[in-house]
């Protein structure tokens, strides 16, 4: 017994990490790219530079993040059916997700001159960095319906189980966004517009890839396509009920995310150049985290859909440990090296030293926040999105709370605490809420 189960065991690890490796480099090129494109500006320009990438970066952030639910609801739903074996239900979400990109998409390029209007008017900062925030913001829009295209292919190929295509996507996206965007904004001097220019080329690169891989692998059931089943309004609604949730969760997200860079705005260029420095640390941990939470949407939901509960219940647990493991790697990482990390970002010594002044937050970083990614996963996999909203309602409520309480006499220590706590609570909360099948003592 103890041999099968050691067996079984090392199974799951094996099933966890050939899901989380793909999906880590597919994830890590992520905040990788946000790097690159912050080393660019950081380089080529000064403190409103950086300032500007971090505003159009917020803004995009309130915009597409709010359209998670395109890759969360899709994975889990396809997971679940991957784990039934029903071949037509995972063509029928691929078909629904892919209708709401394409409507979504049509809509923001429409609606992207009030869009970037009303942004301009709610971002505080220097007049020049939001000029330069808004100039980067509408040559990006340009690339919205493949963005949403690939938020609903990317949690498809997850949903099947299939973590290779993504990153293989997300490495040639990546690698022709580095390529245009030194061109654009080096080579042709263009700035902050070139590295917008060589972002929409990317993304669209990204889409093609993307569909080519498809019809190479799948391309087979094209036949057992039915959009019209698909599309059905019952269909549908099953479909939007989880995924409003999500959506109402990750509003809340965008919330904490838009704040901090605006209020860090409102401090002055420095603190707004320092604070992006920082959370340039939080989201490379949050991405690679997110290799694992991706491998739990996929097992999850397919233990879920195939009744497995004894493989659920110990893929959670392993899911936790690796949670455990990277979490201690990446708190001696930033203790040992932060500054050295800090100095790729930008040749800027004053932000550097003022950064560090503040470099404990970001070690304290993956203590707080690595079970709120991992049961993020879980929770997508197993579609239990009205949890999610509420423990979400409850964290953000808390960092508003903590915020204005410790502004006043902290500063911009205040921000930073209010934010640790957010996590936590996230995480705190998903574990006391589990539902039986993925609760873990």
């Amino acid at each position: 017994m103890y041999y099968f189960c050691k067996t079984k065991k090392n199974i799951l690890n094996k099933k966890i990490l050939n899901l989380a490796i793909p999906n880590i480099i597919t994830n890590i090129t992520v905040p990788l790219l946000g790097m690159v494109d912050l080393a660019i500006v950081g380089h080529i320009g000064d403190e409103k530079h950086i300032g500007a990438i971090a505003l159009g970066t917020m803004i995009f952030n309130l915009i597409y993040w709010n359209f998670g639910f395109l890759r969360m609801g899709t994975s889990g739903f396809t997971a679940q059916a991957y784990g039934a074996n029903d071949t037509k239900e995972c063509l029928k979400i691929l078909v629904r997700g892919s209708a709401i990109a394409v409507s979504i998409a049509t809509l923001l390029i429409l609606l992207q001159s009030p869009v970037g209007w009303l942004s301009g008017k709610l971002i505080k900062g220097s007049e020049d960095t939001i000029n330069l925030a808004l100039s980067y913001f509408y040559i990006r829009i340009w690339a919205a319906p493949a963005t949403l295209g690939l938020y609903v292919l990317k949690g498809w190929f997850i949903g099947m189980q299939n973590a290779k295509y993504p990153m293989i996507v997300a490495i040639t996206l990546n690698v022709v966004n580095i390529i245009f965007s030194l061109i654009f904004a080096v080579v042709l001097k263009l700035g902050i517009r070139g590295v917008a220019m060589g972002t929409v080329l990317a993304q669209y690169s990204g889409l093609i890839i993307a569909i080519i891989l498809w019809i190479k692998k799948y391309g087979y059931l094209r036949k057992d396509i039915e959009i019209k089943e698909s599309l059905k309004f019952q269909e549908m609604k099953t479909f939007f009920k989880v995924n409003s949730d999500i959506f109402l969760r990750t509003l809340c997200l965008v919330a904490v995310f838009t704040f901090i860079p605006a209020i860090s705005a409102s401090m002055g260029d420095r603190i707004l150049a320092v604070n992006t420095l920082l959370m340039q640390l939080f989201t490379l941990f949050s991405y690679i985290m997110d290799g694992f939470a991706y491998a739990g949407e996929a097992l999850v939901g397919k233990y879920i859909g195939a009744k497995d509960n004894r493989s659920l219940q110990q893929s959670v647990k392993l899911l936790l440990r690796w949670g455990i493991i990277i979490t201690i790697a990446f708190t001696l990482i930033y203790l040992f090296w932060g500054r050295n990390i800090l100095s790729l970002l930008t040749n800027n010594r004053e932000v550097i030293n003022t950064a560090m002044e503040y470099i404990i937050w970001s070690l304290l970083v993956p203590i707080c926040g690595f079970a709120a990614f991992l049961f993020d996963g879980i929770y997508i996999g197993a579609t239990e999105s009205k949890t999610m909203r509420n423990s979400m309602f409850i964290a953000t409520a808390v960092f508003f709370i903590l915020y204005f309480v410790l502004i006043n006499t902290m500063g911009n220590n205040g921000l930073w605490i209010a934010f640790l706590f957010y996590l936590a609570f996230r995480g705190g909360l998903l574990w006391l809420m589990a539902p039986k099948k993925i609760k873990v003592s």
